[in-house]
């Protein structure tokens, strides 16, 4: 017999709850653009109908204008929750180019399926939660209108206690739908656009070569950087100490015989520079990859690194399950170097970090009441930052006008 453990189906349960939820919001958010894409495809129909007539061709601009617009907020959206579109080149807005342009063509075919099937999920998205909960509790207070009162549905009144329980169970069957199928039904309302408003196989992606080159150079640029590091730390620090204990203790070695007693202050003196030579070494591990990471989460080292912090700063993090290794260790230099910036730097009385995990992305958020005027340029380790945020093909963005407050902000793909 398997005894499954009480956590493991705790976190379970709380790992569905929340793939639930952002369903629900994914779904709810797409239900706002499927009811405008449900608009623009009248307006497009009723422009083809009346072409002939000549009222159409009038039409006709404002609605290429009108999908163009909603394409792109419907990739902007998905970009908001972690799905990359990579843009295709700008459509024409002239009606003969743009009818012979594939990316229009897509663009159609996207608003057709959006319009009804994406429509259709958002309501849904919207609907069963509200029945779920509408009649999950409905034998709390169906007896306060015992003659006007129905399911969700609108089938059946409730007359007796069984009817009402008949009804919760109804609503335990809307909340198990939602859980099981929630989302599945937000990847489908989100697949043609994935499919439809993506850059088509012949346009040209030079800029994103451009950029993904860019991002390769900085990461080697960023490694480099760390290796210099990870050199003049062990050569300034636990190499001279070494050098100094094989030293003390040849000198002690021959010192033995004649002096014992100024043998044992040499050896003494080995003793403690070995130590200090061992505690810069775990120092140097501790830069390369924090054992705390490991040991208490992402969560956990923010907080550590919070309460060593020279101001006093608060930490909130929500971040349901483990990211890459590069990814957390990425995101705990950034808080770290923030955090030693703001101390030394600043002028601060308060400081916070904020640190959320959505749709596949971690995004970090620290801010200070610091005095501002923040400079990348000014030695203040704002450009390393910068690189191993890049080297992840994250983005940083510094807001910090003279006189404060300064804000810091990294996304950062949770995958690495």
């Amino acid at each position: 017999m398997t005894v499954v453990p009480v956590t493991s189906v705790r976190e379970t349960a709380v790992r569905t709850l929340r793939a639930a939820a952002a369903a629900t919001g994914r779904l709810v958010g797409g239900l706002g653009t499927a009811s405008r894409a449900l608009g623009v495809l009248l307006l497009s129909a009723v422009a083809a109908v009346t072409a002939p007539a000549g009222i159409g061709l009038l039409l006709a601009p404002l609605a290429l204008r009108a999908l163009h617009a909603l394409a792109r907020r419907e990739r902007e959206r998905l970009a908001r929750r972690g799905v990359d579109i990579v843009p295709p080149d700008p459509p024409p807005v002239r009606l003969r180019s743009a009818l012979a342009d594939p990316t229009t063509r897509r663009e159609l075919r996207w608003l057709v399926r959006h319009g009804t099937l994406g429509l259709l999920l958002g309501l849904l998205g919207l609907l069963l939660p509200l029945c779920a909960v509408r009649d999950t509790t409905f034998p709390l207070w169906w007896w306060l209108v015992p003659e006007t009162t129905t399911t969700s549905v609108g089938v059946g009144t409730a007359h007796t206690w069984l009817d009402a329980v008949a009804a919760m169970l109804l609503g335990v069957g809307w909340t198990a739908i939602l859980l099981g199928l929630g989302p599945g039904m937000a990847r489908l309302q989100a697949a043609p656009a994935r499919r439809l408003l993506a850059a088509g196989p012949g346009t040209d992606l030079s800029l994103r070569v451009a950029e993904l080159t860019a991002t390769r150079a900085a990461a080697l640029d960023a490694h480099a950087t760390e290796l210099r590091r990870i050199e003049r730390s062990l050569h300034d620090g636990a190499q001279n100490r070494l050098v100094s204990v094989t030293v003390l203790l040849g000198a002690a070695r021959r010192m033995a015989a004649r002096d014992p007693a100024g043998a044992d202050e040499l050896l003494e003196r080995a003793q403690s520079a070995a130590e200090q030579a061992l505690a810069d070494l775990r120092s140097v591990a501790r830069g390369i990859l924090p054992p705390v990471l490991a040991d208490r989460g992402l969560a956990g080292a923010l907080s550590g690194l919070a309460a060593d912090c020279g101001v006093p700063c608060r930490v909130e993090a929500d971040v349901p399950e483990r990211c890459a290794a590069s990814v957390e260790a990425t995101a705990y230099f950034v808080v770290a170097e923030a955090l030693t910036n703001i101390a030394r730097h600043s002028g601060a009385e308060r400081a916070s970090v904020t640190v959320r995990a959505r749709g596949g992305r971690l995004r970090l958020r620290i801010e200070d009441d610091g005095r501002g005027g923040a400079d990348e340029e000014g030695g203040s380790g704002l450009t390393g930052i910068r690189r191993r945020v890049a080297a992840l093909d994250g983005t940083l963005r510094l807001t910090s006008p003279p006189g404060g407050p300064t804000l810091l902000e990294a996304d950062l793909p949770c995958g690495g």
